[in-house]
């Protein structure tokens, strides 16, 4: 007679057995879950990841001083001090190499802004000696700076992305600006980047430059979400061309990381790209992102809007937005503003503070 339990049974047996005991008698715990996102969610960050610069020593200099976020937030000094070790080895061994493939009338410059690096570099060994957190992030940031103005020398001398020329009559930022918001509670700094949106963010300062936001009033804002404004006093919704006599559309423009063109009036979920992470991601505070109407992703015309990141409401990479509206810049300074916003409030003015010279009225 066949034994009932061979010795192979035996062990699924009590493997079963475990099983039941197991999932049974000590039921699951079960954890609600958002998705990890994207885990970048410094503005200034971003804006250095998306230039159109390949400069791979440089830019692995700046990761690996920006892997510190995460260690600073955890108080972990003996690491930090170990990321800090490696940020002064590769500047060691890669600055050469960088000044070389700058243009000569820029190496004097990069010479110089390598001492000051490493003197950065020291300062933040001596940051972490002490555990001087604040020292530590302050440091930190006068480096990026440095780091990201060297990677700008990099910046091809031509706009390096194609625009489709159905869009030839609209203006475009063929670069970055940066603005100054004038508000009822306080001003605020953003940069506008047309490197990876610009025909929306030429729409932007074209209108910033007309004075077309000035003394509009906040038309929507929704706690933990967004604040918008840019529709004018009047009957109309958007910005009129004089010339034309018509509202004046801007299309739906997001670019994503490795690819070589922008898309144009797809949303993400049409190109089932569910968990693309945009070259702009709605990530932060005080992203700046177009409107759009509910029924159309081409005719967003002026209005934009301030997105007030919550992580626990809006995963990086995760939301509701990414994908479906184009976000074309970053408040940098005057965050806390955006938290005193009602729609009591307003625009009173929005000013170029530079890059005026990269806005062309049409192709």
């Amino acid at each position: 007679m066949q034994k009932f339990l061979s010795n192979q049974n035996k062990h699924c047996f009590i493997l079963l057995i475990i099983f039941i005991q197991v999932f049974f008698f000590n039921p699951i715990q079960v954890f609600a879950d958002l998705p990890n996102g994207n885990a970048v969610k410094d503005p200034n960050t971003i804006l250095r990841n998306a230039l159109p610069v390949k400069q791979v020593e440089l830019q692995e200099i700046q990761h690996k001083l920006e892997e510190t976020s995460n260690l600073i937030r955890g108080g972990r000094w003996p690491a930090l001090a170990k990321t800090v070790t490696k940020c002064q080895s590769l500047l060691k061994k890669h600055q050469s190499r960088i000044k070389e493939q700058l243009p000569s009338e820029k190496q004097k410059t990069a010479e110089k802004t390598f001492l000051e690096l490493k003197e950065n570099f020291d300062n933040l060994q001596n940051n972490a000696k002490l555990k001087d957190k604040y020292a530590f992030i302050a440091t930190r940031k006068e480096a990026l700076d440095k780091i990201g103005g060297l990677e700008e020398y990099f910046l091809p001398s031509k706009f390096p992305y194609s625009i489709p020329s159905e869009f030839d009559n609209l203006p475009r930022l063929l670069g970055r600006a940066k603005v100054k918001i004038q508000t009822s509670k306080g001003d605020m700094e953003a940069i506008i980047d047309g490197f990876n949106a610009p025909l929306t963010a030429g729409a932007f300062i074209d209108l910033s430059s007309k004075n077309f936001y000035n003394n509009l009033p906040i038309n929507r804002a929704e706690e933990f979400f967004v604040l918008q404004t840019g529709d004018p006093i009047g009957e109309e919704i958007g910005y009129v061309d004089p010339d034309t006599n018509e509202e004046r559309h801007v299309p739906l423009e997001i670019r994503i990381p490795n690819q070589e063109e922008t898309f144009y009036n797809q949303t993400f979920e049409e190109l089932g790209l569910y968990t693309e992470t945009p070259t702009l991601p709605f990530a932060t505070l005080g992203t700046l992102g177009w409107s759009h109407s509910n029924t159309a992703v081409d005719d967003g015309s002026s209005q934009f809007f301030f997105f007030l990141y919550e992580a626990e409401l809006n995963p990086a990479g995760r939301n509701l937005i990414d994908g479906r509206n184009a976000a074309f810049g970053y408040v940098v300074e005057g965050f806390e503003i955006l938290e005193e916003l009602t729609k009591d409030d307003t625009i009173i003015s929005i000013d170029v503070l530079e890059g005026i010279d990269n806005l062309k009225s049409n192709a």
